[in-house]
């Protein structure tokens, strides 16, 4: 009889928030690529190439799963930082310390894993903020009702967009090195969880 892979609750829990995290960011990747290539999607009419296109879907659809993979991400992130604010708080006082020069010094990996993390802190809320004002403040010219109306609150809607297109690229890019840091804990737990759905008593 095989022996059943045990796993904590804790571990559990981290893994289908990290997965959620993922699968939120991988949506919004997909489709935020198709909005970079694609940035007005035939509006401007006839002096646009793609005008007309439509790949899989129309831009509509596109456009919301862009939103819901990002409303998803977001909040798998927030219950993410819940789950581990004690180890935030924790790093955030080591860091302070380092810096005023009264703490211990961080190892090589240490250092790399918390300016990775904090690359990824700062690619999030960028890209968090400034989509939160996309959305709920949305161009005049999508409307109809007030061609070129914009806000303009702190910066201007092109400003906006910008910032939330590059924070997400610093944020892919930051998560794909934490991913490749910690991909052995993400091999072993994935592979325990797996085995759980086993049959059992098979010799």
């Amino acid at each position: 009889m095989q022996k059943t892979a045990r796993i904590s609750k804790q571990t559990r829990h981290n893994w289908l928030v990290d997965a959620t995290v993922f699968s939120g960011a991988l949506l919004a990747t997909l489709t935020g690529i198709y909005f970079l290539f694609l940035p007005v999607g035939g509006y401007q009419g006839g002096r646009n190439p793609a005008y007309g296109l439509q790949i899989l879907f129309d831009r509509d659809t596109w456009d919301d799963l862009h939103t819901w993979g990002g409303l998803l991400m977001i909040i798998a992130v927030v219950v993410h930082l819940a789950l581990h604010w004690s180890w935030v708080k924790m790093m955030s006082r080591r860091v302070w310390n380092t810096v005023r020069g009264t703490g211990s010094k961080f190892s090589k990996g240490a250092r790399i894993n918390v300016l990775v993390d904090l690359m990824v802190a700062l690619g999030f809320f960028a890209t968090a903020i400034s989509a939160i004002y996309l959305l709920f403040l949305p161009a005049g010219y999508e409307g109809g009702r007030n061609p070129g109306w914009d806000p303009g609150i702190l910066f201007s809607r092109t400003t906006w967009d910008l910032i939330h297109t590059w924070g997400f690229v610093v944020m892919i890019i930051a998560a794909l090195l934490h991913l490749i840091i910690h991909w052995r804990w993400i091999v072993n737990v994935t592979r325990r969880l797996l085995m759980q759905f086993k049959p059992q008593g098979i010799r």
